[in-house]
């Protein structure tokens, strides 16, 4: 079994917000399988599905970013998944728009939900993909992430979010390392 999840911030005002990719790729992958996280528990909108033999949850946190961790832990306690089980999908701006960057583990980054979800699975060592979103030095952090695309950027990152999708099923299928080596290229 696999816990995707996808960062982002529930509500209206935040729907195609950068802080929110994590959103938009699980948004990708039910309608690559054909689901819809429409169920709630774990103080989130959940769906549980099969690809390829492969029980998947998808999980989109309706805690806010900085409180996503305890929504998590919330769920794999209840499925009893251990760190190995779990797949993190969120923004990132040292990452430059629309790359992806596949990690079997590693720190927080300054990331306020991966600091919470760190905090509640004690550990560090889940995979993630990070979406990059890029950074504007002139604009401080929270309006930059809180902000939508521009036009430009929204082209990119319909497409970024949809690879990002496709990653996850082939983490799911082929394994983490063989997509991380086919999608952390430019």
């Amino acid at each position: 079994m696999k816990l995707i999840v996808g960062l982002g911030n529930p509500g209206r005002e935040y729907e195609k917000t950068r802080h929110n990719c994590g959103f938009r790729v699980i948004e990708k992958l039910e309608s690559l399988l054909q689901t819809s996280c429409q169920q709630v528990k774990f103080r989130s909108l959940y769906t549980k599905c099969k690809y390829k033999g492969e029980d998947l949850i998808l999980l989109k946190p309706q805690t806010y970013m900085n409180l996503s961790g305890e929504a998590i832990a919330m769920a794999m306690q209840f499925y009893k998944l251990s760190a190995k089980d779990l797949l993190v999908i969120y923004d990132d701006m040292d990452t430059p728009v629309g790359r992806l960057r596949l990690r079997e583990s590693g720190s927080a980054g300054g990331h306020n939900g991966m600091k919470s979800i760190i905090q509640h699975v004690h550990t560090q060592e889940f995979e993630r993909i990070r979406v990059g979103i890029g950074r504007v030095k002139e604009i401080p952090v929270v309006d930059y992430v809180l902000a939508r695309f521009n036009p430009d950027e929204s082209q990119i990152m319909d497409e970024t979010f949809e690879r990002a999708a496709k990653a996850c099923l082939m983490i799911v299928e082929d394994g983490f390392t063989k997509a991380m080596n086919q999608y952390n290229t430019k």
